[in-house]
């Protein structure tokens, strides 16, 4: 435990910055697995819902701090190519 004032301040500002990143977090892995059980599946329309659902999250995490822009780039690319595999079979 701190026993300096601002450190003190510093242990809780940090921790609200680790719950928030850990719900931004939570909610990107949730929509990913709710993709890819979609792609899975032969129904292209909720595929796509999913697809704007997961990229939806992955634009919330960079607007929050919780993930990098390149970060959330990259993996809207690997989706969307998945997408289009999945569309083109």
């Amino acid at each position: 435990m701190p026993n300096i004032k601002s450190a003190k301040k510093r242990l809780i500002t940090s921790e609200k910055a680790r719950q928030g990143n850990k719900s931004v977090k939570s909610r990107i892995t949730t929509t990913r697995g709710k993709f890819y059980a979609a792609v899975a599946g032969d129904d292209k329309a909720a595929a796509q819902t999913a697809f704007d659902a997961f990229c939806s999250a992955l634009d919330m995490g960079v607007k929050r701090g919780a993930i990098k822009k390149n970060n959330a780039n990259r993996r809207k690319s690997r989706a969307a190519l998945r997408l289009n595999a999945a569309s083109a079979a």
